[in-house]
């Protein structure tokens, strides 16, 4: 019999666990080991950060839900991934041994690339995580008492440009409502060629949509632009022309800014050749599965993706919610043949389906795939989106304390946006 190891619970890993359990064999056995009892729902951190929720609106204790769904939990972190030996050793000093890993940490955040960036013995803040969103929310407070420039946005590097957006629309609602929007001038400053295109080169007219709501709230841009450095209450930013050449300096001053970082792999996770590329993400063949260690699988922002092609900035490719799902799907699907003697034939579709909150409006997306050329390239906006995200969180929550493996992103495109079904994965024979 075998036994299967996820490693990392956050939304890639606990929906993993959930739809791998259903692939056990009698006498197979699953265990979860993350740095984190608990379960945040990340998607709602920028609305923690100005205090619309609370922590505990957006988490779930991982412990009882596996539990009774018979899936043993590891919470401590790993320090070390030996898959030469199918074993993982943990910061409780412990060993678990494995026949088959799913890979599902997440990124590391690399706000050391740059100085003074982060809220970490930095100048600025994240919403990347729930601990990040909550010291956001009480500079947000205190930021209020004495308004002033606001920066929001992603460096190079970055590769999840969406939760930006979305923060820069939340704060600009959140400070009309408090009446002080006309003291606070608001830039946008990132690694993107322009605006709205996510990694993704655009989706349907993101660049318009996006580019029109900045205009329709008073919102500056910077896009081609590199961080050189944070200090108090200051920016030093770089705007790259199109052969690579510096066009501007410039030296912006902020009262608040939020700055979402470059991601990379975790340190156990680094410099193991043949697993992982030089920034630490998890190489995978179709199929989800590591070429070299063939009992490896890897799902999520862990996974390597080469960028969509150059840009004056170096800019990654987002692993989107729809994404995610696809890839648990198939490595679950695959896996449970591998069990009962059989190849891998089950592919993931990489469609995205996003909803990008604006605190009382948002903007919407489907691209099936992911990546260009489409099948599907659609965006849409309007205030039906903020409802639409309050009910995905609502869902999602729902479901992670339920453990049910039930797909959602299929739904919503289907449901709720009116687009065409997105199966879910492929089968090649």
């Amino acid at each position: 019999m075998a036994h299967i190891v996820v490693l990392g619970a956050g939304l890639g890993g606990t929906i993993m666990a959930y739809e791998m359990k259903e692939q056990l064999r009698t006498g197979d056995t699953l265990t979860v080991i993350t740095k984190e009892p608990k379960y945040h729902f990340v998607p709602s951190n920028p609305w923690v950060a100005v205090n619309w929720r609370k922590r505990e609106d957006v988490e779930v204790d991982l412990a009882p839900v596996f539990e009774r769904k018979g899936i043993a939990f590891r919470p401590s972190a790993a320090t070390k991934v030996d898959p030469a030996n199918n074993a993982i050793t943990l910061e409780d000093g412990s060993t678990v041994t494995y026949d088959y890993l799913i890979i599902a940490t997440g990124p590391e955040l690399a706000f050391d690339e740059i100085e003074g960036l982060g809220p970490h013995g930095g100048f600025t803040q994240s919403v990347c995580h729930v601990d990040h969103a909550q010291k956001a929310g009480q500079a947000f407070e205190e930021f209020c008492k004495d308004p002033a420039p606001i920066i929001v946005g992603a460096v190079q590097g970055a590769s999840c440009f969406g939760p930006a957006y979305e923060f820069l629309f939340i704060l600009e609602t959140e400070l009309r409502r408090r009446k002080i929007r006309d003291r606070v001038p608001m830039t946008f400053v990132t690694a993107e060629p322009y605006i709205g295109h996510l990694g993704l080169d655009g989706v349907g007219d993101t660049k318009g949509l996006l580019e029109s709501e900045m205009r329709g709230h008073h919102i500056k841009w910077s896009t081609s632009s590199r961080v050189k450095k944070v200090e108090a209450g200051k920016m030093f930013v770089e705007e790259v022309a199109e052969d690579g050449s510096v066009k501007a300096t410039k030296e912006m001053p902020f009262g608040f800014a939020m700055m979402l970082p470059a991601f990379r792999g975790i340190a156990p996770l680094r410099g193991i050749e043949g697993l992982s590329n030089p920034r630490g993400f998890t190489i995978i063949d179709k199929y989800q599965r590591n070429p070299t260690f063939r009992n490896v699988f890897a799902v999520g922002v862990c996974v390597a993706i080469p960028p969509m092609g150059p840009t004056p900035v170096a800019c990654g490719v987002p692993k989107t919610g729809f994404m995610i799902e696809s890839m648990v799907t198939a490595t679950a699907q695959n896996i449970g043949l591998l069990l009962r003697g059989e190849e891998p034939k089950h592919q993931a579709t990489w469609n995205a389906v996003c909803l990008a909150d604006f605190g009382d409006s948002g903007v919407a997306f489907v691209a099936q795939p992911q990546i260009p050329p489409r099948n599907v390239n659609w965006s849409s906006s309007g205030k039906w989106v903020h409802g639409a995200k309050i009910g995905f969180e609502k869902y999602f929550l729902h479901k992670m304390r339920r453990g049910t493996s039930e797909t959602f992103y299929e739904k919503l495109a289907l449901d709720v946006l009116g687009i065409g079904k997105l199966k879910q994965t492929t089968v090649t024979h």
